[in-house]
């Protein structure tokens, strides 16, 4: 058969369901690369770690990473493997595309690690429910698409739940693959993250049909653990003894505090939005197996949510991202209900998704019609309101990968044969595209109003080609991380010795005790804020 007719044929029959291979491969590698690429670097977390990855690739410093000049006390693997990426595709792409590509590949590792758990514990079948669950969450997508340090320990878990899993089956294996796990937990995001790790191994024994070979497959993984984590901590404290302390003190301030129930709750009350739909098929499998919760399959992915539930609610405040941690265990233990929904229930959720989507897909095409064409007429109106100056066109590209996306969701719907992944193939593919479209179709709304580049390139124009220093008060990280790499400025603190000095002031706020000029003979040179965000303005003096 010529490959027209197999193509014909595939357009015909539509995909197989369950998908394996290469369709699973495909469909995973399009949730991973959908809004990747083609912005700047937003606002929070993702300016953070760009700006600290580009300095540490920039300036050859790569023991310790720094924000703009100044110690961050992070653990270094994620800025290693984006600077990395920054150096080999550096030339192909923008550099803070080419910086972010490793939450790509921390997300890649991350699926094919759960896929892998999912086909250990449930069987062959069953594998790819569990990729699919995790990214369908809600909370993830707009996470894995940053630069983000966390999406280390979604890999991670996913790989330590796999590993675990074949404890009795193949324990060399095991062993390895657990002790990747925890070094690249503790080297990636710390050390409060990495004890769920090290808490799950009692349960991993007893749960192994040969305990005296799981003990050894658990010394073996500690022991690879100690020797690749080892290393960095000692050559720190060795060169840069300083930069230890202030590292270590960072990891351990959150564990001295107490459990707090107002964060528990506050993590808890997060869950039924931030990890739909895993959330409540997890909670269908643990009734539908209530007579098995004792038995591998249920109590090794519940016994890793409630550890990692404890030490959210002991080191962190309540926030989406260290809540990410839970999305793994939380995928897998969906994995049996998301599969076992009676037809009234499975049919509910699929209808749900694909009208649910499908209406969005239709808001995005009416916003990216405001935005390009001037279509609606009262709709752009309201574009430019809340982006004051922002001026929409209308991009080839965008239009025609948004045209092919929006042929793929509609072919989708009409050909998904009638499986139990049905239902979950049309939520997780429906909300990629979702996503997809709007990061693309009305990409250049959302980054005019979420980059800090045109405030940075307006300082810029202001400061003289050798300003000396600018000393600053009152940026936050963002800002510092956006100034340094947008424009090279990395400003001092003012009220450090070195700032005291500087000729040039940069003050941000949003009241006037904020912005105004401190005490001598300062004159206000430029005043500025971000599109969007008429609260958060800039000041820059001149002594």
């Amino acid at each position: 058969m010529s490959e027209s007719s197999n193509l014909k044929a595939l357009l015909q029959r539509g995909i197989r369901l369950p998908p394996v291979g290469w369709v699973l491969a495909g469909m995973l590698a399009f949730y991973v690369l959908a809004g990747l690429f083609g912005r700047d670097p937003w606002k929070g977390e993702d300016a953070i770690h760009i700006g600290t990855a580009w300095h540490m690739l920039s300036h050859g410093d790569w023991l310790s990473p720094d924000l703009a000049g100044r110690a961050f006390h992070e653990p270094p693997l994620y800025y290693w493997s984006a600077a990395i990426t920054g150096k080999i595709f550096g030339w192909l792409l923008p550099m803070h595309e080419a910086l972010r590509l490793a939450s790509g590949i921390w997300v890649t590792l991350t699926l094919m690690a759960l896929y892998y758990a999912a086909r250990e514990i449930y069987g062959q079948d069953s594998a790819a429910a569990s990729p699919l669950l995790l990214a369908g969450c809600a909370g993830l997508i707009l996470h894995a698409h940053d630069a983000q340090p966390m999406l280390i320990g979604l890999a991670a878990y996913s790989g330590a739940l796999g590993a675990l899993a074949a404890i009795g089956r193949r324990p060399r294996l095991t062993g390895v693959f657990y002790g990747l796990a925890i070094a690249g937990c503790l080297l990636g995001t710390g050390i409060a993250p990495t004890l769920p790790l090290l808490a799950i191994a009692p349960l991993a024994w007893w749960l192994s049909p040969d305990r005296p070979k799981a003990l050894q497959t658990l010394a073996i993984g500690l022991t690879i653990a100690t020797v690749l984590s080892l290393p960095w901590p000692l050559l720190l404290l060795a060169l840069e003894p300083s930069r230890f302390h202030g590292w270590l003190n960072t990891e351990l301030v959150p564990l001295r505090t107490s459990f707090s129930f107002g964060g528990a709750g506050r993590f808890l009350a997060m869950l039924p939005w931030f990890a739909f739909p895993a959330l409540p098929l997890a909670g269908w499998t643990l009734w539908t197996r209530r007579k098995a919760l004792a038995e591998m399959p249920q109590l090794l992915p519940l016994g890793f949510l409630l550890l990692t539930f404890l030490m959210l609610a002991l080191a962190y405040r309540p926030r989406e991202i260290p809540a990410l941690l839970m999305l793994p265990p939380l995928a897998l233990l969906a994995t049996p209900g998301a599969l076992t929904l009676r037809r009234g229930a499975a049919n509910a959720f699929d209808w749900f998704g694909m009208m649910t989507f499908t209406f969005f897909v239709g808001i995005v095409w009416l916003g990216w019609s405001a935005m390009a064409l001037g279509w609606p007429t009262r709709l752009a109106g309201r574009v430019v309101i809340l982006r004051p100056g922002f001026v929409g066109h209308f991009d080839l590209i965008a239009f025609a990968i948004g045209i092919f996306a929006t042929c793929w969701w509609i072919w989708l719907i009409i050909t998904a044969p009638r499986s139990p992944y049905r239902s979950l193939t049309h939520w997780t593919m429906g909300f990629t595209t979702l996503w997809l479209l709007a990061t693309t179709l009305i990409l250049p709304w959302f980054d005019y109003g979420k980059s800090y580049r045109p405030v940075a390139q307006e300082i810029a124009k202001i400061l003289p080609s050798a300003p000396g220093c600018v000393a600053e008060r009152g940026l936050t990280d963002t800002h510092r991380a956006s100034l340094a790499y947008f424009v090279g400025i990395e400003p001092l603190l003012a009220e450090s010795t070195a700032g005291k000095h500087c000729n040039w002031l940069l003050v941000t706020g949003d009241s006037r005790p904020e912005l105004a000029a401190p005490s001598g003979k300062w004159t206000l040179v430029w005043e500025g804020h971000r599109p969007g965000d008429r609260k958060e303005k800039f000041r820059l003096f001149k002594r």
